[in-house]
């Protein structure tokens, strides 16, 4: 306490001294924005925060000046002042890519290595690191340089090792590269091909860049080896090119950007920088009319490992995906968007459980539930059931689930997930997992605060960041709605351990916490004069109030038509749309996909046909390669917070695509078929079809055909336990209550059947 005393003093005479505003009383003020809480900010959130502008100030530094040099794709467009894209720099200390927060990983499903893409070919093999790029160049001018197009074709070849393909074209010129993740002698490796043709004499390029999607990223130094084609970048990792190129161009930042040196051949073949800027270039000259052909390799894990590009590699891919659950669905690519999302979801649960495969390339429980459930009900129980494993290594000793500290939702999502395990799988919690279980009940019992304050927060979890992005320290429903789920969740699994006490506390606390959540709702809906769910009981309706639709989805703590879900959603719907997709001002302040699609997993339940438009206005953000960044710019459709491939969207897709075919009512222990199918998704004589979906119930396969004026549907249900009522609800009919688990319905789209017709 002495030693931060005298620190706090020394900092505040010496900021005053400057002429600097006292940081401590700054930041006294700005905490009297929140309530009161253990913690103002998770340190996690601050250290990410830091590095990030970090970044930025040396972008700052480093680029505007020297704006002549070859930059990402986003900087090419965020600095010019005729883009959409542009931001005035003026007071801003740091440049951040706010606008084009988009790349797609290289992946296999068993590998946790993550090398980048971005959306005009830009290669980043290594975590956060330096990144490869392709020219053609001519003599006078008129160069193809990708990153200056405003299109370009790029897609995922899921036939093909899950390769990204990327088509550059300018008048005479083009470049195509196919970029996948691979394994060469054992070794997990970033592999690029490249074909290039021009019709007039030119250079083929392939340089070495000091940036990669965030800004600078630092080159020290670059070595040729004058043995064989290959460049070692900052005396540790390897760029093998295939074929000899005719000369290696090399430079610095005094020199300036290798690209005005390309047809200058480097001797010594080894350059260093101070500024740590270096740029180098294998060089290739194109042959007028003549197709081009070579490929680059970079190991990622051993440096030295020999290049052997005749290796031959047996996919992986496909002994995965030929397991768990299938989507067709030919409309608007629905099944493309699906399949990139269940491989998007693998590739992050290789190892640990990642948000993505960059900037949250590190893990939250909150996001690891979210997926790990999309992969419960994707078939893949096995990783499920191991990243399960893994949570209690991070379970504190008071029982307390942290990833970051602070936030009083983890309990609750963790043993919420434990019991989804169970009745997906149709097995018993693990007796391993027993010990984290009993401890996770009891820090939520521990943490609810006391009844007895003269509060609307009486009775909820404490002040906390929650999901970070609500706003600052506040008694948000998210928290408290999260953990009555994980308290019932305990005491099912308190149940089948046999112990009677367990599931009795677990049960009378939840209740406890229903009624103190009721008792604060009531006293908001007093002070609003409406029904909407507020984001805690002090704020008023705004876009964080999505965070509360977590009551109905996924939880199903409130029935599908509780008017106070229905009446947030209509606020939502009302007040925060922008093109189909909810803008959420805290934090994002940009359409965030994973939350719109909340708000249309709500608007499904309440058969709002406003539901279809938000699936739309989603798939239409989505990239070309089917993924989704955290948040979305309004204006430019570019990522503009987060990672640009976002495992938790992807998981939201799977979740809203699976739910339109197939939904749980839990209470009612139903199935509901169909409710999500608009007509527009069938083509004449094309069956829609959902094959291997898991469910608490069982596993069910789905097959929707469009027949001229009627529509059929088959089903065929392997339950578990109890065989669950099923009701067909497509919003084209009225509801129809089947009598068994495998059948087909005919549905006369004109003479709609008689509500609850069985069949």
């Amino acid at each position: 306490m002495l030693q931060n005393f005298i620190w706090k003093n020394m900092i505040q005479k010496a900021t005053k001294a400057h002429g600097f505003l006292d940081p401590f009383s700054l930041f006294t003020k700005v905490s009297r924005f929140s309530q009161p809480s253990e913690v103002l900010a998770p340190t996690e959130l601050l250290r990410a925060t830091a590095v990030l502008h970090a970044r930025g100030l040396l972008n700052a530094q480093v680029i505007q000046h020297n704006l002549d040099w070859i930059w990402p794709f986003w900087i090419h467009q965020q600095f010019d002042p005729t883009n959409p894209s542009f931001i005035p720099r003026s007071f801003s200390l740091t440049h951040i890519n706010l606008t084009h927060r988009n790349w797609t990983a290289l992946t296999l499903p068993d590998q946790a290595e993550t090398p980048l893409i971005d959306p005009r070919g830009l290669i980043t093999p290594l975590w956060d690191g330096w990144s490869i790029d392709a020219w053609i160049c001519e003599p006078h001018g008129d160069d193809l340089i990708p990153s200056r197009l405003a299109a370009v074709e790029q897609i995922v070849d899921f036939e093909h090792d899950n390769a990204v393909v990327t088509n550059s074209q300018r008048t005479n010129k083009q470049i195509g590269s196919t970029a996948q993740l691979t394994m060469v002698n054992g070794e997990p490796a970033c592999d690029i091909r490249y074909t290039a043709k021009c019709e007039r004499d030119a250079w083929f390029c392939l340089s070495v860049r000091p940036y990669n999607p965030e800004g600078v990223s630092l080159i020290r130094e670059i070595h040729v080896d004058p043995k064989r084609p290959s460049m070692q970048v900052n005396h540790e990792h390897w760029v093998h090119f295939k074929d000899q190129p005719d000369h290696f161009a090399l430079s610095n930042f005094e020199k300036g950007d290798v690209y005005d040196r390309i047809s200058q051949a480097s001797d010594p073949l080894d350059i260093d920088c101070p500024m740590e800027m270096c740029s180098g270039a294998a060089v290739y000259r194109l042959k007028p009319g003549t197709e081009f052909e070579t490929s680059v390799q970079i190991p990622l894990e051993n440096p030295d490992t020999a290049p052997d590009f005749d290796s031959t590699y047996q996919s992986r891919w496909s002994e995965y995906r030929d397991t768990g659950c299938q989507l067709e669905l030919p409309y608007k690519n629905y099944a493309y968007l699906f399949e990139a999302s269940v491989r998007n979801l693998l590739a992050h649960t290789a190892g640990d459980v990642f948000a993505g495969p960059y900037v949250y390339k590190r893990f939250w429980f909150r996001d690891a539930v979210y997926i790990t459930y999309g992969l419960l009900c994707t078939g893949y129980h096995e990783r499920a059931e191991r990243i399960i494993d893994g949570f209690e290594k991070r379970q504190k000793a008071s029982g307390y689930f942290e990833s970051q500290e602070g936030e009083w939702d983890s309990n609750g999502q963790v043993l919420w997930l434990i019991e989804q395990f169970c009745r997906i799988t149709h097995q018993a919690p693990k007796a391993a997992w027993k010990p984290m279980i009993h401890k996770g009940i009891r820090w939520i019992v521990r943490k609810r605060l006391s009844d007895e304050l003269d509060q609307p927060h009486a009775g909820l979890m404490p002040s906390g960041f929650s999901a970070e992005h609500f706003g600052p320290n506040d008694f948000y429903y998210w928290d408290n709605f999260w953990s009555i789920a994980g308290l019932e969740a305990g005491a099912f699994l308190s149940k089948s351990y046999g112990e009677d006490e367990v599931e009795l506390l677990c049960l009378e606390t939840a209740n406890a916490l229903r009624s103190a959540v009721d008792a604060s709702l009531q006293a908001a809906t007093h002070r609003l004069g409406r029904l909407a769910i507020p984001s805690s009981p002090y704020r008023r309706l705004d876009s964080s109030a999505v965070g509360s639709l977590v009551c109905a989805y996924p939880l199903q703590l409130h029935i599908q038509k509780d008017v106070r879900v229905l009446d947030t959603a209509q606020y939502l719907a009302d007040n925060c749309l922008v093109h189909n997709g909810l803008f959420h001002d805290m934090s994002h302040s940009g359409i965030n996909p994973y939350l719109t699609m909340h708000l249309a997993q709500i608007l499904l339940q309440a058969k709002d046909p406003k539901c279809f438009e938000l699936i739309s206005g989603i798939a239409e953000l989505a990239s070309p390669t089917g993924q989704w960044p955290e948040a979305v710019h309004p204006i430019t459709r570019g990522g503009c917070m987060g990672d640009g491939q976002h495992t938790w969207a992807s998981t939201e897709w799977i979740m809203m695509i699976r739910n339109c075919f197939v939904r749980e009512i839990e209470q009612d222990r139903t199935l509901v078929l169909g409710s999500g199918i608009d007509l527009a998704w069938l083509e004449e004589d094309r069956p829609i079809q959902l094959n291997s979906a898991y469910t608490t119930m069982g596993v069910i396969d789905i097959s929707i055909q469009r027949r001229e004026e009627n529509v059929e549907i088959t089903w065929d249900l392997d339950h578990h336990g109890e065989a669950p009522s099923i009701t067909i609800d497509m919003p084209f009919m009225e509801p129809v209550k089947a009598s068994e688990t495998r059948g087909r319905l005919t549905i006369d789209r004109i003479n709609h059947p008689a509500t609850d017709k069985e069949v």
